[in-house]
């Protein structure tokens, strides 16, 4: 077990106090009812509960302990969202506030329930979190009956707790010592404010067991989960200190050589961040603004990066046997090669028109070109991204794919372009995984479409007797086969012109390692066959920007500065919600550089280090004469992406701060796949080398299908607790209303006028 850290040492202390403390109030709570018999005598001393010598007091102290669990939540120390914790945290205080001021509500049976509900669930949670933080693992280290515990008690003690809870609230509305807490005067501001936690409850309840049923399902995913296979292909080196393959020294040692190559100072303070995982923003942030300094800084940047990332990272051989660093590994040639496999669409050639799909229907022509002037009026795309788009619709040539050969690393990717380049005739070589599912979906796909596919084998094409055969021998994987992939598309059709997409995406960790094996292909590729590259970009990331965007994201503020709810929600965030978007310009040869920092904590430092790599990549690419299309896309509803509820939950109350919109996947799609074919046919294009930028990194200001990101008001990373404030607040809309309605015909009543 590694040494505590300080702030370990206290979490420790503090989970103890509150495991003893609700151990206490339990144990108070159950001798009341031990030896109680018959419905009668149950209630009976579930209603003495809270009026047990010792109790009241007690409780009072641990649930009132519970406040600092935001603080946690706000300086860093734990990982839950501040807005969330407050809510639930928050809840607690109210129904103890209710039943310390209301006698009625402590002398009934439902405060009994509330007490030993929570207390029930509170003594393993508590000594759970202490056991995580002990071993230094919360899924597979904790004591399993601790972990079961853990994830299994709500289900039987949220309900109850939640009953108890609403017993409490609308039995201290009816008490008069309750409702004179303020004196007589202010009666109905205690009844009202008491009576707005059941209306809170009514929408919020079954979503929050939902959320715990879902926190189980993965919990106990990630607790059975066979262990990894042994470290072979890609890998991250082995941290001399921990002994683990762990990401964020990794990640550090890139960053600080990428800043080094042009500022010793920063590059050390990267290097003695010590908390990496809430730490990283700005230094991302120093980076880019050393970058663009000089055309000079943002190159060396650039290959110092990479240059650290190939010589850190290891490349283990398929027998386990051989270790070396990825770049060694890269530099040889594979032992072994691929067969090719080759499906041709039995489709007739379709007309080449650009067609999106949008809110149930398919754009084209002239609608098309009216919606992509509303994107642009209103602000969710960029002018240069509307005219990419137009252009496709003017110049149906650039749709003539019929001799173009697209590489799709990660063909089955659902932000990819997959789909649109069948439909319209495109030769793609897909790179997936070996997985027999992929391959039926896509070879499928092809033979539907007008286009051709070409794919790795392990075997022979013709020695495959069905198509069960065929999927199976298909695929490969970016991991463990990268020189050999590589090497397989270098000698694949020659002289044809290639265009390579980077288009896969892994969770964590992951997305970093397979970054870079996409790298290392493009790299070979650009170099070797002066093959076009092509990504797509996060809008949750740093990026030079207009200034037309910027001059917008300020206007916005002003606007949304003055209303109530932002200014309730800046108060509330004390600092951390809604934060102003536009940034001071960063000065550079060439003049100044507006940016956005649209970097999301939430995703964490290994996403935004897989996405710096491509950056790097584009920069080095394009300055040795490659094209490069590297766009920013929209947010965008993918499976991968609202499986995170809270980032569900975000996405539906985004588009309030004007002008976001999330798009679906088959409209992102449609619209990205438009702005490559415009930046791989228009010589005029910013992704064609021949045009001289200021700065290599202007590049990502062309192009930009952001969805509002950059003209917002506010960070993106500051408006997710707002945005699911706004979706609940929508959800409970048809509840408050009810409780209005009824809570008017009471006051009507009470007053005397019916």
């Amino acid at each position: 077990m590694a040494a505590l850290s300080p702030k370990d040492g206290y979490l420790i202390m503090y989970n103890l106090c509150c495991c003893i403390g609700w151990a206490y109030v339990l144990s108070l709570g159950v001798q009341t009812i031990i030896g109680k018999s018959g419905t009668d005598g149950i209630l009976a001393s579930l209603a003495s509960i809270y009026n047990t010598p010792g109790l009241a007091s007690a409780l009072t102290i641990v649930q009132s302990a519970a406040l600092l669990e935001i603080a946690h939540a706000a300086v860093g120390f734990v990982r839950s969202p501040v807005f969330i914790t407050t809510l639930q945290v928050g809840s607690r205080i109210a129904a103890l506030f209710a039943i310390v001021n209301s006698p009625l509500a402590g002398a009934q049976y439902g405060a009994g329930f509330m007490i030993l509900s929570w207390s029930l669930v509170e003594v393993p949670r508590y000594a759970f979190y202490m056991a995580a933080l002990i071993t230094g693992d919360a899924t597979k280290k904790t004591p399993y009956p601790l972990f079961w515990l853990r994830y299994s008690l709500f289900a039987v003690l949220y309900p109850t707790g939640i009953f108890g809870e609403l017993t409490v609230f609308l039995t201290a509305s009816k008490d008069e010592a309750f409702l004179n807490f303020l004196g007589e005067n202010y009666v109905s501001v205690m009844y009202y404010f008491i009576m707005s936690f059941p209306v809170i409850y009514a929408p919020g309840a079954l979503p929050m067991i939902f959320n715990m049923a879902g926190n189980r399902k993965k919990a106990m995913k990630k607790r059975f989960a066979k262990p990894p296979p042994p470290p072979r292909g890609l890998v991250f080196p082995i941290d001399p200190k921990r002994g683990d393959r762990g990401s964020t020294p990794v990640a550090k040692a890139i960053m600080a050589a990428a800043v080094g190559a042009v500022s010793p100072e920063k590059a050390e303070k990267v290097m003695k961040e010590r908390n990496w995982r809430f730490g990283y923003v700005k230094h991302f942030v120093g980076m880019v603004e050393e970058q663009m300094s000089s055309e000079e800084n943002a190159l060396a940047v650039a290959v110092a990066g990479l240059k650290k990332a190939y010589e850190i990272f290891e490349f283990v051989s398929p027998d386990g046997t051989t270790t070396t660093s990825f770049g060694e590994a890269m530099a040889k040639k594979s032992g072994s090669k691929f067969y090719t496999g080759m499906v041709k669409g039995k489709a007739p050639l379709t007309k080449n028109v650009l067609e999106v799909p949008y809110k149930g229907k398919n754009l084209s022509g002239q609608a098309l070109k009216d919606q992509v002037d509303k994107w642009v009026s209103y602000g969710t795309i960029e002018a240069s991204a509307g005219e990419a788009i137009k252009n496709c619709v003017d110049k149906p040539g650039y749709l003539d794919l019929s001799d173009r050969y697209f590489v799709l690393l990660g063909a089955g990717s659902a932000m990819g372009p997959f789909l649109v380049l069948m439909a319209l005739g495109a030769n793609v070589v897909a790179i997936d995984l070996d997985r027999a599912g992929i391959w039926k979906r896509l070879i499928s796909i092809a033979e539907k479409s007008s286009g051709s596919l070409t794919f790795p084998m392990k075997v022979e094409q013709s020695s495959c007797k069905s198509d069960d055969d065929l999927y199976a021998a298909c695929g490969c994987n970016l991991f463990t086969e990268t020189p050999r992939i590589r090497d397989w598309l270098v000698d694949l059709y020659p002289g044809k012109p290639f265009a390579v997409g980077s288009y896969a995406y892994l969770n964590g960790a992951l997305h970093v390692q397979v970054s870079l094996a996409m790298d290392a292909i493009c790299k070979d590729l650009s170099e070797k066959r002066k093959a076009s590259l092509a990504y797509l970009c996060t809008p949750t990331d740093l990026h030079v920007i207009t200034k037309e965007a910027h001059e917008a994201s300020v206007e916005e503020f002003k606007t949304y500065s003055s209303k109530p709810y932002c200014i309730l929600m800046k108060l509330l965030g004390r600092g951390k919600f809604l934060k102003k978007n536009a940034m001071k310009p960063i000065p550079g040869d060439g003049g100044d550089f507006y940016v956005v920092n649209g970097l999301s904590v939430a995703q964490g430092p290994n996403y935004a280090l897989a996405k710096r790599m491509q950056h790097w990549r584009v920069v080095i690419a394009r300055n040795q004469g490659s094209i490069v299309s590297s766009n920013i896309a929209p947010a965008t509803s993918t499976v991968s992406v609202v499986q995170n509820r809270t980032f569900a939950w975000a996405y539906e109350g985004m588009p309030y701060f004007k002008p976001y919109e999330i798009f679906a996947p088959e409209t992102s799609n449609a619209v990205m796949s438009a702005i490559l074919f415009s930046d791989l046919n228009d010589p005029d294009n910013a992704s064609n080398p021949k045009n001289k930028l200021s700065n290599p990194n202007e590049l990502f200001k062309y192009g930009s299908f952001n969805g509002g990101t950059w003209r917002c008001a506010y960070t993106v990373d500051s408006i997710g607790e707002a945005s699911v404030f706004l979706y609940f607040g929508r959800l409970a809309k048809p509840y408050v209303s009810v409780a209005l309605v009824v809570g008017s015909a009471i006051g009507l009543k009470v007053f005397g006028y019916v």
